[in-house]
């Protein structure tokens, strides 16, 4: 039940409307822009929320329960604040959507409908949509340790332990060129192939610059080192713009330990019998099949 003031009250039970909509978006790097659905700026709690931005936000569905809710926003690029590079490049992943009803005519009269996070986004020819999910979804989320073969932790997290501020674990870099997708970069340290697949690539300035993406591949010769992305990026890639490789993980047994030396915080079970030991049938050149460990 919302929480509002007795004018505010008055006017929603008044005949005629001064309402709109206001929405508060923040960034996870501290980044906060408003816009609104209103013919003209408004501005309170220290944020100026923009009109004329081509924004608009379904509400929220929910139901009885801690199903998570979810909505839509969506809208044109054309405030200045939202740019299909950031977008592309992700830094409105997990923002923050605060849902305002906002008497125009009186901007203290107001009401928080509701906080949502930006989950999917999806992007046409001149406009984009965002997925908004309820407070909930974060029951969604998984809890404890999974049972995998694979090491469950991320690298460089508080359950890895490997801190990937230490040089043997992250270099600088400049941009040679960028062609068909594929990076040519000139390294600050000298790596073996394929190091820093997995890993992170995170622009330092430029048109990308606070972009983090996902390597595909990592070949290296000498300190020249050619990289593919998972994904592409949405500004254009000049000569010379600066970058920071950080050591990708295939979160194996092997990787942890002769990698990184870090195998007593592996957080997987390795030698779990997997599917292919249940259906598997009697065969005379496989290992019997007792009970015993498999590794002795």
């Amino acid at each position: 039940m919302l929480d509002v003031s007795p004018s505010l009250k008055a006017k929603l039970d008044g005949r005629a409307t001064t309402f709109c909509h206001c929405w508060r978006l923040a960034r996870r790097d501290g980044f906060v822009s408003g816009f609104t659905d209103h013919d003209r700026d408004l501005a309170f709690n220290g944020v100026t929320f923009r009109a004329n931005t081509g924004l608009s936000a379904s509400q929220l569905e929910t139901g009885l329960g801690f199903a998570p809710g979810t909505g839509e926003a969506s809208g044109a690029l054309a405030d200045e604040s939202l740019t299909e590079a950031d977008l592309l490049n992700g830094l409105y992943d997990g923002a923050s959507v605060e849902t305002w009803l906002v008497d125009w005519s009186h901007v203290e009269d107001r009401a928080l409908l509701d906080v949502a996070t930006i989950g999917e986004m999806r992007r046409g020819e001149n406009a984009f949509s965002a997925e908004l999910r309820s407070a909930a979804h974060a029951f969604d989320q998984q809890q404890g340790r999974s049972f995998q073969r694979g090491c469950s932790a991320d690298l460089g997290d508080a359950r890895c332990g490997v801190d990937l501020q230490e040089t043997r674990y992250r270099t600088g870099a400049a941009i040679v060129s960028c062609s068909g997708g594929v990076l040519t970069l000139d390294l600050a340290s000298h790596f073996e192939s394929g190091f820093f697949t997995g890993g992170a690539l995170i622009f330092t300035g430029g048109a990308n610059a606070d972009a983090r993406l996902t390597i595909k591949s990592h070949r290296q010769e000498g300190l020249r080192a050619t990289l593919a992305l998972w994904t592409p990026l949405a500004g254009d890639i000049l000569p010379g713009e600066p970058a920071t490789l950080t050591a990708g993980c295939d979160k194996s047994p092997g990787a942890c330990q002769k990698k990184f030396g870090n195998i007593v915080n592996f957080r997987g079970f390795p030698h779990m019998p997997g599917n292919d030991r249940v259906i598997a049938y009697p065969s005379s050149l496989a290992p019997a099949m007792d009970g015993g460990s498999f590794f002795r």
